[in-house]
């Protein structure tokens, strides 16, 4: 058998500290006894199918160096390594499990069991392993967000937002992140109202919530008779008639929408959405501009940067006669909300009120297209609906 020189000895524990970062002392006490030729030449094998792409042979290489030598923890970590690349988690995890056995303080192998522990769906066993990497290395994404996604598996939503928070804020175009943030929102939005109807289904709190439910869905009947029942149990109570005044709003009944609005601001008068809303009922209804626009200006003086307001303010000072009155609310608004058509239209008669006509040609133009950009999203997504439609046929 031939001499294993010292020499050699040292050259093959600085190769295994450089390609593992481990410690000189860790590498030493792990092969000191097993460290022989043979170990020697599976290992320089190894390295150069690594280098040559063939992680297959490198990965038999390592199993036949273990074979030999079972005791020699970096190993482990890297022919864990080879079978994480790969994607082989079952095998990752296996060999990573053994080789923490013989040293827990090896960093990389616990990063990537846990990694490897997630990917099989082993979350419990994943959770600690991955918090401790985090926690070592703070600004890594990829811990992060795999550490997220497990806490989100085991319902542990509070957890998880931080986590989706700090990582967001170094990716913030990640849309899968963004996506994962919402659902989880989402999933503590319908926990928090859950708890609402498990305390009392027929409270004020739990029928407003069932009538903004049905409200979403664009069931507007079933929820007025939510917020129906909501008002018989408390008339007097802020957010009751604003409710389902609003359905009536969206519905385009006036009339109704503007009695629920007034009971509304009987019990808080100062509810600007309320009083808006109330004034653009009363426009829509073609009830008297001088009306509207007194609760206009109540809005405005107590909610300046209600810019719908304004927008109606300009639109009942306009009905008056009064176009010069009407300027600097259109264009606070404009500025505020370029891109929506009724402020133009609105500065298009303006302008030939004033005798602008090449400022109110420019108005109309700018309103048609962005009229006509509506309308061509609106088709396109009945389009595509339709197409969806046919082919799950």
């Amino acid at each position: 058998m031939p001499i294993f020189s010292p020499r050699k000895h040292n050259l093959l524990l600085l190769l295994l500290l450089l390609h593992m970062g481990l410690t000189a002392a860790l590498l030493a006490q792990s092969a000191d006894d097993e460290v022989t030729p043979q170990v020697q030449e599976l290992y320089a094998q190894a390295k150069a199918a690594q280098q040559h792409g063939d992680d297959a042979t490198a990965i038999q290489k390592y199993r036949a160096m273990l074979k030999l030598a079972p005791h020699l923890a970096p190993a482990y970590n890297n022919l864990g390594l080879l079978y994480f690349n790969q994607r082989d988690y079952a095998h990752a995890a296996e060999v990573l499990e053994e080789g923490l056995k013989l040293n827990p303080d090896m960093p990389t192998a616990s990063a990537m069991l846990g990694v490897s522990y997630a990917q099989l769906g082993e979350d419990e066993k994943a959770e600690p392993l991955l918090g401790a990497a985090v926690r070592a290395n703070p600004n890594d994404g990829n811990l992060q967000i795999t550490l997220a996604r497990t806490l989100i598996n085991l319902k542990r939503l509070d957890e998880a937002t931080p986590y989706l928070r700090t990582y967001l804020e170094h990716n913030p175009k990640d849309q899968q992140a963004w996506y994962l943030l919402g659902k989880t929102y989402l999933q503590l939005s319908e926990d928090a109202l859950g708890k609402i109807d498990q305390i009392d289904p027929n409270s004020v709190t739990a029928h407003i919530v069932a009538g903004e439910i049905d409200e979403s869905m664009h069931n507007y009947d079933g929820a007025l008779v939510e917020y129906k029942k909501a008002i018989d149990l408390a008339p007097e109570q802020p957010g009751t008639h604003e409710h389902m005044g609003n359905t009536f709003w969206v519905m385009g009944k006036w009339e109704s929408a503007e009695t629920e609005f007034k009971a509304e601001l009987a019990n808080n008068p100062n509810n600007c959405n309320a009083r808006w809303k109330l004034a653009n009922a009363m426009l829509e209804d073609n009830a008297p501009p001088q009306d509207a626009l007194t609760e206009l200006n109540r809005a405005i003086s107590r909610c300046p940067t209600l810019m719908q307001a304004r927008v109606d303010r300009a639109r009942a000072l306009v009905k008056l006669g009064k176009h010069d009155d009407a300027l600097p609310d259109l264009l606070l608004a404009e500025k505020d909300s370029p891109d929506e058509p009724s402020i133009h239209f609105l500065l298009s008669a303006v302008y030939r009120a004033q005798g602008k006509t090449a400022d109110a040609q420019q108005e109309m133009r700018t309103y048609g297209r962005l009229q006509r950009q509506a309308s061509e999203a609106v088709a396109a997504q009945a389009s595509d609906a339709i197409t969806i439609k046919s082919t799950s046929h």
